[in-house]
């Protein structure tokens, strides 16, 4: 039985360095977005390399975060948890020297793998070294300091491309690698799952990211209207369909189709899908409107955004809390219909906009709609299955919901008749912009009639979240394994 007190010293650095660890993926998937159009302008790219840039890392930490999870159960949590700092510290140097839009955007993709490394394990780690006594509290400090990064994020990525440059968003990755690194191996405990076999579903995980990888590309690519992206969608279909029956026919699935015999499970991740594919699309395009439509500098348009963070993070526990009470259908109709409102509410942001008139009310009601739907959502996944998959469960809700916010960055500018170019015109963004935020509310307000139709009240004695106050904006709080099998 794991034994760490936490206020031991060693109770202290097991919890900087996981921190350390996760806020280093949190913070590339929040802070690029406000690099972008510096990162365009400074390597001659357009729109769809813009989008790679964001989709790439996402497409492999989608596609691996199950995987990686499962490879730290085996070969213990901490070597995998290393291996992912060291791995997304040298993609994220290459980022950062990257001379070309095409190596950025590999070097993304392989920050990505390094993400799918590192993010479930340092949950794990928390989870399989302190004792009982002071887990839920560690969890609860791991949460809370990962939702700080994630608010200090936009405003830190938007200091870094006005001031020193875009490339320190990805360089200041490495010496917090390399002081995460050494605290991990001197202080933090191995650990393992003594029932774990040693056979990873390695063919599933290359054709889920296969699938999406190829859905992707062709979204992006769709404005050409060749037959070479039209073959690109069908083999993306044809490798769809081939993961679907893989796992089907797999005697050890990274992903067990049979989770989504409860009705409730596959109900949730449909709204998850609405949800984050709609988060997605927004983060995207709102932080190039402030800056392109409205002409904000980077750090003008991150501290903008923040308010939606914030709110989560001080508020997203009493959310929780009253979902525990009512059930969680009205949080999660009424939430989605709120943050649908907020991004209605953006129409009203156009050039010549003011900050506390048009776009902060919009913030705000947004941030409200995703207080009062994430932690609720999360606790809802959890309860749908059995106690011993719940960190299953939260895996497959947390890939969802980037797979969801990747699809949505590859086909909303498209939707939206943005051009390759659009970005280098305020004129031209503005219109698109405004094109799009109708359909990301409207993809809200179907997650809201799902969650209506069929999401249903929570047995009494179902698992919370340990870590639903992740103040995290781009997939919900992941619920570790280690958790699951301790009271399965």
């Amino acid at each position: 039985m794991p034994d760490v007190r936490l206020a031991s010293s060693q109770g202290k650095w097991i919890l900087l360095t996981t921190v350390l660890g996760s806020s280093m993926a949190m913070l590339d998937s929040t802070v690029v977005n406000v690099a972008l159009p510096r990162i365009g302008r400074d390597l001659d790219a357009n729109l769809a390399a813009l989008q790679w840039t964001v989709n790439a890392y996402m497409l492999t930490l989608a596609g691996l975060i199950l995987l990686g999870g499962s490879l730290g159960d085996h070969y213990g949590r901490r070597k995998v948890f290393v291996v992912g700092v060291v791995w997304f510290a040298g993609a994220s140097l290459l980022c950062g020297l990257a001379p070309t839009a095409g190596v950025l955007v590999a070097a993304r993709a392989l920050q990505g793998v390094g993400g799918a490394l590192l993010t479930p394990g340092s949950l794990a780690l928390i989870q399989a070294s302190f004792h009982p006594d002071d887990r839920g509290r560690a969890v609860g400090l791991w949460s809370g300091f990962g939702g700080i990064g994630a608010a200090v994020g936009p405003f830190l990525g938007g200091w870094l491309v006005d001031g020193p440059g875009w490339r320190w968003v990805f360089l200041l990755n490495v010496p917090l690698a390399l002081l995460c690194a050494p605290i991990a191996l001197r202080h933090v405990p191995e650990s393992r799952d003594g029932r774990s076999h040693g056979r990873f579903d390695m063919l599933g995980a290359a054709l889920g990211a296969l699938a999406l990888g190829l859905l992707t590309y062709a979204l992006i690519e769709a404005r050409q209207g060749s037959a070479v992206v039209a073959l690109t969608a069908v083999a993306g279909l044809a490798a769809s369909a081939a993961f679907v029956y893989v796992e089907k026919h797999s005697a050890d699935p990274m992903m067990p189709l049979d989770i989504f015999a409860s009705r409730q499970f596959t109900a949730v991740n449909l709204v998850t899908l609405c949800v984050y594919a709609a988060f997605g699309g927004f983060f995207f395009l709102s932080a190039l409107q402030l800056q392109v439509a409205l002409g904000w500098s980077a750090l003008a348009a991150g501290t903008a955004l923040l308010p939606t963070t914030v709110m989560m993070l001080l508020f997203s526990a009493r959310s929780g809390a009253l979902a525990d009470r009512i059930g969680p259908r009205i949080p999660l109709t009424v939430g989605p219909l709120l943050c649908a409102a907020g991004m209605l509410l953006m129409l009203r942001v156009r050039p010549g906009a003011s900050y506390a008139a048009d776009v902060l009310p919009a913030l705000l009601v947004l941030g409200t709609g995703m207080v009062t739907l994430v932690a609720p959502l999360t606790a809802t996944v959890l309860a749908s299955v059995d106690t011993a998959r719940a960190g299953l469960a939260s895996g497959v809700n947390n890939a969802a919901a980037r797979a969801a916010g990747l699809i949505a960055v590859a086909a909303l500018p498209l939707l939206a008749g943005m051009g390759p170019d659009a970005y280098l015109s305020p004129a031209a963004f503005d219109d698109a912009f405004h094109r799009a935020m109708p359909l990301c509310a409207g993809v809200l307000v179907l997650g809201a009639v799902i969650a209506f139709a069929t999401v249903r009240s929570l047995p009494p004695d179902c698992r919370r979240p340990e870590c639903r106050h992740h103040g995290a904006i781009t997939a919900p709080p992941l619920e570790g394994q280690t958790a699951a099998k301790r009271i399965g």
